[in-house]
């Protein structure tokens, strides 16, 4: 069965907007494939979901574009110059290199697992409902006390090994991070930003990484790869430049309820056999 081009689109749309909501982008591109008929436990459309979300990435590329740059200089230019070290900026880009090991390093370890059982609708409607229980204590417990310049080595590590946890489908790469700094008392948009810039290498990587197989399956074309990238690019540029006015002045609690009533309605549909699981 091969991904349609208003297939290729839907999803592109769905991948834009869920990609850096606390909502599971992986969570939703399942539910959605489900609903169209294609098969979710396919590696072939487990791969075209990992390389759509290129297109996601280069909108965070071009939307932070100075704010990269400028972190990419401050880095080259510390490898040189013990004065440029002490700039924060040098010690913020070493930061997000460190905190993007871990879901490389899982990730791959863990492939076989993702692409697998965990790709049940029973576990993207638990992880859900679960991971808004943390979401919840997140916004009751942070202080959000320290801004972009009070981060440390060890907040950008740990954050890294809860983005481990979005290879979960229904937790949410964004949900993980943003959740994980507000526990580490860091303040909302510094978390958000920091959970954009630490998906910049994992989502990468993990695109170019699933290409071959999505191009070696008939199930995938080149064009809808292409179409479900660039419509993922537009969408979800929108989106990051909503998520930050939002974040800036709302907690994460719409997000919470809106995970518990899209879980609960997946286990009614699961537990009235109205869908499958697989």
């Amino acid at each position: 069965m091969e991904i349609e081009i208003w297939q290729a689109i839907v999803l592109g749309i769905v991948e834009g907007i869920t990609e850096f909501l606390p909502i599971s982008s992986t969570g939703h591109l399942t539910i959605t494939e489900k609903l169209m008929g294609l098969p979710i436990d396919d590696p072939a459309v487990t791969a075209f979901t990992a390389v759509i979300q290129i297109g996601a990435i280069a909108a965070v590329l071009v939307y932070f574009f100075k704010d990269i740059t400028r972190l990419a200089g401050a880095w080259f230019k510390g490898l040189f110059s013990a004065e440029a070290r002490q700039i924060f900026d040098y010690k913020f880009a070493w930061y997000v290199i460190a905190g993007s090991i871990p879901i490389g390093i899982v990730g791959f370890a863990a492939k076989d697992l993702i692409t697998g059982p965990l790709r049940s609708m029973w576990f993207v409607a638990g992880s859900l409902i679960v991971w808004s229980g943390v979401m919840a204590f997140a916004e009751y417990a942070a202080t959000q006390v320290r801004g972009e310049k009070q981060l440390r080595l060890t907040d950008t590590i740990v954050i890294g090994f809860a983005q481990c946890l979005a290879l979960i489908p229904g937790v949410s790469r964004s949900g993980a991070t943003i959740t994980t700094g507000l526990l580490r008392d860091i303040d909302r948009v510094t978390a958000t930003r920091l959970s954009f810039f630490l998906g910049v290498p994992a989502l990468v990587a993990a695109g170019i990484y699933e290409l071959p197989e999505a191009l070696g399956s008939p199930t995938v074309t080149a064009t809808s790869l292409i179409v479900g990238t660039v419509v993922s690019f537009l969408v979800a540029y929108a989106s990051i430049a909503w998520l930050l006015k939002f974040v800036a002045h709302h907690s994460l609690m719409a997000f919470v309820w809106y995970r518990v009533i899209l879980g609960g309605a997946i286990i009614a549909l699961l537990a009235t056999n109205t869908i499958s699981a697989t």
